[in-house]
């Protein structure tokens, strides 16, 4: 059994973390920090957490808290995984930060797309880019690991194995996603409030979002090409979820057949995607691990879509994490994760 701490554990992401470690067979959460929260119990904040943590409080983060774990899961806003990650080494040998503070590998990028420098940028390097399905090799045994975010992995596992395989080109392709309000986070926002979303569906970001830069990374380094992304994102009335419908122009002329065969050869091993004729929805993903993956091919227009699926909470950030952490200390990496949805 491997010990672990959450840094970070009353937000969303870190609540997830910690009903995900309830049943995880080889995990046990032996630390669980939240400053805002210090000192209430997670049952309280979290009823849904009662029967796995009824005797739990968050404790305040101190230098040495993870001392004696193996591993540290860091769900902290952007920003505060910079100071705690050189700390956090001293204790841990493994941390996987959920944040977008060391996914970039540019410091150059970090001033432009998140408005200042990077104070640790000589542990970029260090740091792998936690994508299993694309990046499986550099994350075994790793010690740090940067988990991509929920967009990201939702718009990269559409696109990367047809950027790839020299189906579409890697320049002029258009993501538009649309993301339930948990990706948002638990502190309350004048945009995030309940009348504020409901019956409304709004684009935000508009040519700036934060995650633009890191999906190019992320498709660049699988393809072993340059790749550039038109990315709108779009808040959805809903609690949980991401669809993703990603536009590319072919490179040749192609067919829905082939497009849907270059991503079922793919992903044909993997645990978490599942590649279908069928329309992606994210309630088939509520809850699970897993993406659902689809593509076409339009002869009368030229374009080829392909569209993906998940839950932003699960495989968009914790679960991910999880699955990182898994693979990192070298057990199964489908533990404790759930492959199957929730319905209804």
């Amino acid at each position: 059994m491997h010990r672990v701490a959450v840094i970070g554990a009353s937000g969303f992401t870190g609540a997830e973390l910690l009903r995900i470690g309830a049943s995880h067979p080889d995990l046990e959460v032996a630390v669980a920090t939240g400053d805002s929260m210090a000192g209430r119990a997670v049952a309280d904040l979290y009823p849904s957490l009662a029967a796995a943590y009824g005797g739990t409080e968050f404790v305040p983060y101190e230098p040495g808290i993870a001392s004696g774990c193996d591993l540290a899961f860091c769900g902290l806003p952007h920003g505060a995984s910079q100071a705690l990650v050189p700390e956090l080494r001293e204790d841990v040998k493994h941390v996987v930060d959920l944040a977008a503070d060391f996914r970039l590998d540019d410091p150059g990028l970090y001033p432009a797309w998140y408005g200042a420098e990077h104070s640790a940028p000589e542990l970029l390097d260090e740091f792998v880019f936690g994508l299993p399905e694309l990046f499986r090799s550099h994350i075994r045994g790793a010690e740090l690991v940067a988990a991509p975010g929920c967009y990201v992995t939702t718009a990269s596992l559409a696109l990367a194995p047809l950027v790839a395989a020299g189906v579409v080109e890697p320049t002029g392709i258009i993501v538009d996603a649309a993301s339930g309000v948990s990706g948002a986070g638990r502190p309350p926002k004048a945009n995030t409030t309940f009348c504020a979303v409901d019956e409304d569906f709004t684009a935000y970001g508009l040519l700036s979002h934060r995650h633009t830069p890191e999906i190019e990374m992320a498709l660049s380094r699988h393809a072993g090409t340059d790749v550039q992304v038109l990315f709108t994102p779009h808040l959805a009335p809903m609690n949980r979820g991401i669809l993703a419908t990603c536009y590319a122009r072919p490179t040749v002329a192609t067919s829905t057949d082939e497009v849907l065969g270059v991503l079922g050869d793919a992903y044909r091993d993997e645990p978490f995607v599942v590649v279908s004729e069928r329309s992606p929805s994210t309630k088939a993903t509520l809850g699970s691990n897993s993406v659902h993956v689809t593509a076409r091919a339009d002869t009368r227009t030229g374009w080829v879509v392909a569209i993906a699926a998940l839950d932003n909470l699960v495989k968009g950030a914790s679960g991910q994490a999880v699955q990182c952490a898994n693979l990192a200390l070298g057990i199964d990496e489908t533990a404790g994760l759930a492959s199957a949805g929730l319905y209804p």
